[in-house]
């Protein structure tokens, strides 16, 4: 919460906490004062339980139950379940059929956060959020994504256990977080494979899997940090929840703290 001296302004400065949060869909201005004075309500990492508390939007960081809220009314997080054959692009120089088709009559431009090549489906995050988009792109942040391989041959312990201990590629050592079988099909023909990873490498999943000697047939992302695609059809897009929205931003505000205090770490020791 922003002190009003910092500021150089009266006490009167800001907006009421519990109007802030109503007007970002919380909850109502009746039930947002009963989580303040329960003390479910922290600005900038502090509990407040003050119902005459003010914010200021903008600035001050809001969570609930530990959960981020975003105030920013012009940010907006949509869910994609990309089709195959769809270049993970706004704009393809090749002509090629891109993600404008789904973003075309959205009133905010926005991008998306990562990539899947033409070929796998699946989730894609389209956001104009670029803070978020860097934190929950970049490796070293260590979101997760989950994706679902049909690939050549039958799939043995052995490999998935080759998977997670780590296979040498041409650009370094990759290893999946978790392998697992889910379903052979056509008397061992092919195999139905779940990979869990956190790295942003170009075709990293197909790469890994044509490495042990399983050439993906059809790829699937089902998740990416803590969105889930569930029952979304192929092609459909829709807005993140409150929920699901809260849960990357948590992500990002902890990567951000985490951050400053490496940085400060390393100006103590320089």
């Amino acid at each position: 919460m922003t002190d009003a001296n910092d500021r150089g302004a009266d006490s009167t400065e800001g907006v009421r906490l519990q109007k802030v949060l109503a007007a970002a869909g919380v909850a109502s201005r009746r039930l947002s004062e009963q989580l303040i004075v329960e003390g479910r309500v922290e600005v900038n990492g502090r509990v407040v339980a003050e119902l005459g508390s003010r914010i200021h939007p903008a600035t001050d960081l809001v969570a609930v139950d530990g959960v981020a809220v975003q105030l920013d009314p012009a940010k907006r997080y949509y869910m994609l379940n990309k089709p195959r054959g769809v270049v993970s692009s706004m704009r393809d120089e090749q002509g090629r059929p891109d993600l404008t088709r789904f973003t075309d009559e959205l009133e905010e431009r926005v991008f998306n956060v990562g990539r899947l090549d033409a070929e796998t489906s699946g989730l894609l995050l389209l956001t104009n959020d670029g803070d978020l988009a860097h934190v929950l792109a970049h490796p070293s942040f260590g979101v997760e994504k989950t994706y679902i391989a049909k690939v050549r041959g039958r799939i043995t312990p052995q490999t998935l256990q080759k998977l997670k201990q780590g296979i040498e590629l041409e650009d370094g050592l990759i290893r999946a977080d978790r392998a697992k079988l889910l379903q052979r099909q056509g008397d061992d023909r092919h195999s139905i494979v779940e990979l869990t990873l956190h790295s942003g490498r170009n075709r990293i999943v197909r790469r890994m899997l044509d490495a042990v000697g399983h050439p993906v047939v059809d790829l699937v992302r089902r998740s990416f940090g803590p969105l889930n695609l569930g029952t979304l059809r192929s092609g459909a897009m829709r807005e993140l929840t409150k929920v699901e929205l809260g849960q990357l931003l948590t992500i990002s505000r902890a990567a951000d703290t985490a951050r400053l205090g490496d940085a400060g770490s390393n100006e103590r020791d320089s």
